[in-house]
């Protein structure tokens, strides 16, 4: 019969010290809690918005440049978020809607933007996460958007056209896909579930390794994996959180073809949920317009960029769906809607564009 072993006593001793401190931490946090709630009655009572990401950052990095050490400063903030955001519940639960079940990129994204207190709202697509939002069902929506593989989310720029929901934040997320099974091999695999872009980020490792397999596309990486916990023929390509939320096994870890793999998140509101935020110095704006058929269009519209200095890091192009071969472009410039000089490069794009929408200006992710 096996013991537990005997604590030395000077290990004793610094549990007991760690005991006493996780005691005083916790006492502490309560009290923060308190006064957060203290200061949720207030903003009832003057109308304020609830949540302000831009307050959020100026906490964390205060308590980072605060940080004596030895705790890194990128876990202290990981810490900070958790603390702002089970606050931020007491005084009311941010309700965000996310694609999908339960251990999405797209949660992931979620919970490191608002933090793991939010009351997500999951929804089946990105097309559905958008009309929540717009509805007011969820006051947030995070939405992909980009992929550094693979390139855009059509359908999330063709949503930002259509609704009247506008970017006030963005979540840069470092995607590790996982081959996940019910058994642990890759033995008679037949179908591989996940999202079309999941599928074309690792079909290179699939070609290699699972010729055979179908490549069967579902609306998340969750969901496939959801399926392959219920047949055993299947794998799924998902997440180590969806793989802890289905009981999988991962039977190869990071089979994405690029080790550099990010996808870009929109973080996406009503207005009058949340206006747009103000510079922060690190800050960039988009927008999407349409230019007149006619020769020469394209060129004058990048005109004014060059005239007042704004650089352009994103230009894509959507089909208008008129027949009549014209497009909408989508644009990320360099900056923030309020500074004198991307204003000035805006006002005179928006003279000689035959539609305009500013989609937002809002801090860069980190």
């Amino acid at each position: 019969m096996s013991t537990t072993p005997q604590a030395s006593p000077e290990l004793a001793q610094l549990r007991e010290q760690i005991d006493s401190l996780d005691h005083q931490i916790l006492h502490l946090l309560n009290q923060r809690a308190r006064v957060a709630e203290q200061v949720g009655e207030v903003k009832k009572r003057e109308g304020s918005t609830f949540f302000r990401p831009d307050r959020v950052a100026q906490v964390i990095e205060k308590i980072k440049n605060a940080n004596p050490g030895p705790l890194k400063d990128v876990h202290v903030a990981a810490i900070w978020r958790e603390i702002m955001s089970a606050c931020l519940a007491l005084e009311s639960p941010q309700r965000v809607a996310v694609l999908g079940p339960e251990g999405t990129f797209c949660e992931q994204a979620a919970i490191e933007y608002f933090g793991g207190a939010a009351d997500f709202m999951y929804c089946n697509s990105f097309e559905e996460v958008f009309h929540a939002t717009a509805a007011g069902s969820a006051q947030y929506g995070v939405v992909g958007i980009e992929n550094s593989t693979e390139g855009v989310v059509t359908r999330s720029l063709d949503m930002l056209l259509h609704t009247p929901c506008h970017i006030v934040g963005e979540v840069s997320l470092l995607i590790r896909h996982n081959l996940l099974r019910s058994s642990n091999n890759m033995q008679d695999v037949e179908v591989v579930a996940a999202h079309p872009q999941a599928l074309a980020q690792c079909q290179a490792w699939l070609s290699k390794h699972l010729p055979h397999a179908e490549r069967r596309p579902v609306e998340s990486n969750a969901e496939g994996a959801r399926l392959a916990a219920q047949n055993p023929g299947w794998a799924a390509i998902a997440s180590e959180r969806a793989a802890q939320q289905f009981g999988l096994h991962i039977v190869s870890h990071a089979i994405q073809d690029q080790a550099y793999n990010r996808t870009r998140f929109a973080i996406i509101c009503l207005p009058h949920t949340l206006a747009m935020p103000e510079p922060s110095g690190n800050d960039c704006t988009s927008l999407v317009i349409s230019v007149p058929n006619r020769p020469g269009a394209v060129y004058d519209l990048l005109a004014p960029l060059k005239q007042y200095g704004v650089s352009m890091s994103r230009f894509e192009s959507r089909p208008a769906r008129t027949g009549q071969w014209e497009y909408y472009f989508y644009i990320d410039i360099e900056g923030h809607s309020k500074q004198p000089h991307v204003a000035q490069a805006l006002a005179d794009l928006q003279k000689i564009s035959a539609f305009y929408k500013l989609l937002g200006s809002y801090p860069v992710a980190a």
